[in-house]
């Protein structure tokens, strides 16, 4: 049985890391949060410390390890802009890290990671569970068989929010890093996993709530569509009242992939227990993608969903409507 501490256990992807924690079968030793609404944990570690000041967490590890009590792993589920520093944390404190999406916002951070860990002779690992989905697997192999040298991808995905995403840190670019980091960053890391390196990259809109473009990557050209309005929703998604919609198409077939994201942690976990998790190496490439969107200054911009479906590749991009 491991040991765990756990960065940023108010969150809403906090639960998941609880579950693969427990459901891996080790134990969570103690949790940080500056928000107190944790009552999740009692359904899972009852018996560990919590701590909403990081100075007591710290002084806590450090009283753990002196009695003996090491900390294997440290779970960074905190704010994306906290991942470098927590990141840092876990391995000064002897720890492998396991931290959520994104690894950290800006590609220099991770050679600096880098140096760290090799020095610390510690892991880190990010959580990119897409790459466990079994629609992904299989998509990944049929690529891998077929002789075609470009594919033709689409990819939406709209995820509605309230008024509450704006004030929150997640509303501010320079601590989520964006839409298209925030939401957007495991659909680029599959999209790189499954088609290769990328070779061009087009952004024709990233605002506060919705961000489009193009991607040339070595074996798929992919025309993609992040939104957090609800105004976006296609109709299919509103005649069953769903606030969620995401589609992937492969040469105008669409991939089925709405399933099973709550069990992929614990598959996550599970692989990193054993050493088979994904490291820097693997999160480099979407980190440097999302970071070159963020600052790419939009042309000739597509606006909402309808606009994304009609837009063609071969096509210069619509114009955003006044």
């Amino acid at each position: 049985m491991k040991n765990f501490a756990l960065i940023g256990a108010a969150g809403y992807i906090a639960p998941r890391h609880f579950k693969a924690i427990r459901e891996t079968k080790n134990n969570l030793v103690a949790s940080l949060d500056v928000f107190d609404s944790v009552g999740v944990i009692d359904s899972y570690f009852p018996n560990s410390d919590f701590f909403t000041e990081f100075e007591r967490f710290d002084r806590h590890l450090d009283k753990l390890r002196r009695n003996n009590v090491l900390i294997d792993y440290l779970t960074v589920c905190s704010p994306n802009y906290l991942h470098d520093s927590h990141i840092r944390f876990g391995l000064r404190n002897g720890a492998n890290v396991i931290c959520e999406k994104p690894l950290v916002l800006n590609p220099w951070n991770l050679d600096a990671l880098e140096e760290i860990e090799n020095e610390s002779g510690k892991r880190i690992f990010n959580i990119l569970q897409l790459r466990h989905h079994p629609s992904m697997i299989a998509l990944k192999e049929n690529v891998n068989k077929s002789g075609k040298d470009k594919f033709d991808v689409t990819l939406t995905y709209i995820t509605s929010r309230g008024n509450w995403y704006y004030t929150s840190w997640k509303g501010e670019e320079s601590k989520s890093g964006g839409i298209a980091t925030n939401i957007g960053i495991h659909f680029f890391d599959i999209l790189g996993w499954i088609f290769g390196d990328i070779e061009d990259c087009k952004v024709h809109v990233h605002s506060h709530d919705r961000a489009a473009g193009f991607l040339e990557f070595k074996r798929a050209r992919v025309k993609w569509f992040l939104s957090i309005n609800s105004e976006h929703l296609p109709s299919q998604a509103i005649d069953k009242n769903l606030k969620t919609f995401r589609t992937l198409t492969i040469d105008g077939e669409s991939i089925e992939f709405s399933q099973g994201f709550t069990e992929l942690h614990t598959v996550s976990y599970s692989k990193i227990l054993e050493n088979e998790g994904f490291g820097i190496n693997e999160a480099r490439k979407a980190v440097e993608l999302t970071h070159e969107i963020r600052n790419f200054t939009p042309i000739g911009l597509i606006n909402d969903y309808h606009e994304m479906a009609k837009f063609k590749l071969t096509t210069h991009p619509f114009k955003l409507k006044k």
